[in-house]
């Protein structure tokens, strides 16, 4: 299995994680080293092409340079992109990325949202497209089937958009931005493009509007909620849970971090499971049925910033310069219940430099895919052997039937 990281130097390295035991220790692999001029990585992304066995790599660094890169199966990185996005300016930083096959998504905290084309032929010139979204953002994501994204920040509810759309008539979307931006003040009017937006949780106790800080999202993606659903977590701690179908506030407000805000957010494999960092250096598994805390991860000394799940292991990245493999396990199966197992820090890799951020290949899906394929021929083979040994079975019993009636 293989993660990848990219570190506040610009640095991206490969986590080659090995089979439990006491003599196998993963691999921290150094495949592209950074410099002063591109700065730090800040949104990492990675896509598995489907006609061949390499994968591709998509990162955003904090001096604008956005490059797209190739990744082996021997564990070297190759850049076949690179570009710039000019409108990032100082004190801004990139807050989204997401690489498909056909096209590289960035989205930038000023709101510059940018779809660049990948070129088969490395000579060719780069074609993009930008649309304007609002500015402050935090976090940025796009939904699974790609048909729409989300977005909140400071002051910024919640948002779906519609991303055909929002490359639409980008030219009359960016004349029109500052009316829009007026008329959304007053009666909370959809921006071009838009298709949902968030209503703030009623006021305190005192009869004080609550602040909007949100610090990360994520799409729950799953075959019956068709993306209609997201998790949001904000500056104050809480974790907030979305129907775009059912209403504009949220159906689940959850407080979970006691220190800080919620610092990275992810939907974990398994039934009703998210994983949430805080400021802090807390970070907990969550049953989204309930809201309930079902385990916390011990020995951890800094905030993690990134968190990476896979189906059987997730890897976490640290501000305390730790790179940990976690194991993970199922929520109960009724709401309220005792968790039997807790996840734990299996193994910890010092990164030398502070990780900002890590992500999954999922190249290795191919891989358990197909293992598990053989192996579920196996067990037809097997059953269709235990089959045929009970057939024969009956047919002796029916024989001796007969005879014992012949003799009498």
């Amino acid at each position: 299995m293989r993660f990848f990281t990219g570190d506040e130097l610009g640095n991206l390295k490969i986590l080659r994680l090995k089979t439990p035991g006491p003599a196998n220790k993963s691999e921290l692999l150094s495949a592209r080293a950074g410099n002063a001029e591109k700065g730090g990585v800040q949104v990492l992304s990675a896509c598995t092409e489907s006609d061949s066995s390499s994968t591709l790599l998509a990162a955003g660094y904090s001096n604008g340079t956005v490059e797209l890169l190739t990744a082996a199966e021997d564990d070297t990185i190759a850049c076949s992109q690179k570009w710039t996005e000019n409108r990032l300016k100082a004190g801004q930083r990139y807050v989204g990325i997401h690489c498909t096959e056909k096209n590289v998504f960035s989205c930038t905290s000023n709101g510059v949202l940018r779809s660049t084309a990948i070129e088969q032929n490395p000579s060719d010139i780069t074609t993009s497209f930008t649309a304007s979204l609002p500015t402050r953002l935090c976090d940025w994501r796009l939904s699974e089937n790609q048909d729409s994204f989300a977005y909140g920040g400071d002051e910024v509810e919640l948002s779906v958009w519609d991303i055909g759309r929002a490359f639409h008539n980008r030219v009359e979307d960016l004349q029109s931005s500052a009316a829009a931006a007026k008329k959304r003040k007053r009666n909370d009017t959809l921006f071009p493009g838009e298709i949902w937006r968030a209503k703030n949780i009623p006021n305190d106790k005192l009869g004080l509007r609550q602040p909007v800080r949100i610090t990360a999202l994520c799409y729950l993606s799953s075959s019956s909620l068709s993306n209609h659903h997201l998790i949001a977590g904000t500056q104050l701690g809480f974790v907030r849970q979305y129907d775009t179908r059912a209403a504009r506030k949220p159906v689940s407000d959850w407080k979970i971090a006691n220190t800080g805000g919620v610092e990275a957010l992810e939907q974990g494999f398994n039934h009703h499971e998210a994983f949430v960092s805080d400021s802090g250096s807390n970070l907990f598994a969550l049953d989204l049925r309930t809201g309930r805390v079902s385990y916390s991860y011990k020995g951890l000394a800094g905030a993690v910033t990134s968190i990476a799940p896979s189906p059987t292991l997730m890897v976490s990245v640290a501000k305390d310069r730790y790179c940990r493999v976690h194991s993970t396990f199922l929520a109960p199966n009724q709401p309220g219940q005792q968790q039997e197992h807790k996840g734990e820090v299996l193994e910890k890799i010092f990164t030398k430099s502070t990780s900002t951020v890590v992500v999954w290949d999922r190249s290795s899906t191919k891989q358990a895919t197909s293992h598990q394929e053989s192996g579920e021929d196996g067990d037809d083979t097997d059953d269709d052997v235990w089959d045929d040994m009970e057939n024969v079975d009956d047919e002796e019993e029916v024989q001796n039937s007969k005879k014992r009636r012949h003799d009498q």
